[in-house]
């Protein structure tokens, strides 16, 4: 049995998965914390991946803190003995990156955008939920095409708290109601309704520009959370990174083999 280790290095969480041959038999969430050492990060995951760590020959992460590359690569190397692949600049993705610059697209977004197209498709829109929201376009000729960064929910409500002494911090949830009767209620309607907007406003614009698609899509922390009162987002995948891993790992399989002789 083959097992492949997919690490996806982001400013606010990691999430890690392990593939055996075709299947995700499991996948887990860490907070990023940038003062962890190689070995803390070796620690931590296996004890997660546990008896998958005895399965491991092959590894691939995907990271946009790059202060964290080679903590990542030293802890892989290390504690299972494989040279990580990375997506960056001459890793084959299946996907043409078609913008201004394309070193300046974080590797998180192309893999998302392989992800989508193999399963759907294209025109596709991949809506991620992280730090910041992110919305990509993947044309039906697999060409990237560009998008729109927005502030995540969650420093949105980190700069409401912060900014507004006489403000309590709440959870951020979906209110029974848009119109609150208290305060915790008329700020968690703002924070859930308002991002709603933000979220729904910017795919309708984005549809205006696009030719017929094939699927909307959501993934990332609060995918869900958001997805189930969209009028534009048809399906959530919470996975949808880390299958975006496992394929750009097996498009590159002959040049990870010819760098392990």
């Amino acid at each position: 049995m083959s097992g492949l280790l997919v690490v996806d290095v982001g400013n606010t969480n990691i999430v890690l998965g392990v593939y055996h041959d075709e299947d995700l038999v499991g996948s887990w969430r860490l907070a990023t914390a940038r003062e962890r050492t190689a070995d803390e990060y070796g620690i931590l995951t296996r004890q997660l991946i546990g008896e998958s760590a005895g399965t491991l020959d092959g590894a691939i992460v995907s990271s946009v803190v790059p202060p964290l590359n080679s903590a990542f690569a030293g802890m892989i190397e290390h504690h299972f003995g494989i040279e990580p692949l990375f997506v960056e600049p001459g890793v084959k993705t299946g996907i043409a990156i078609h913008v201004d610059n394309p070193q300046e697209v974080g590797a998180d977004r192309i893999v998302n955008c392989v992800a989508a197209f193999e399963r759907y498709g294209g025109p596709t829109i991949i809506v991620d939920f992280g730090t910041a929201t992110t919305f990509d376009v993947v044309t039906a000729n697999a060409e990237y095409v560009g998008g729109v960064i927005a502030p995540g929910l969650n420093i949105s409500a980190e700069a409401l708290f912060a900014r507004a002494s006489r403000l309590p911090r709440v959870d951020i949830r979906r209110p029974p109601t848009v119109i609150g009767t208290n305060t915790v209620v008329n700020m968690q309607s703002g924070l859930y309704f308002g991002y709603l907007g933000l979220v729904d406003g910017i795919l309708a614009r984005m549809k205006r520009e696009l030719p017929p698609l094939k699927k909307i899509l959501a993934t990332g922390g609060l995918a869900a959370l958001l997805a189930r009162d969209s009028e534009h987002i048809e399906e959530v995948r919470d996975d949808l990174t880390l299958e975006g891993l496992k394929i750009i790992y097996d498009r590159n399989r002959s040049k990870v083999r010819s760098r392990a002789r």
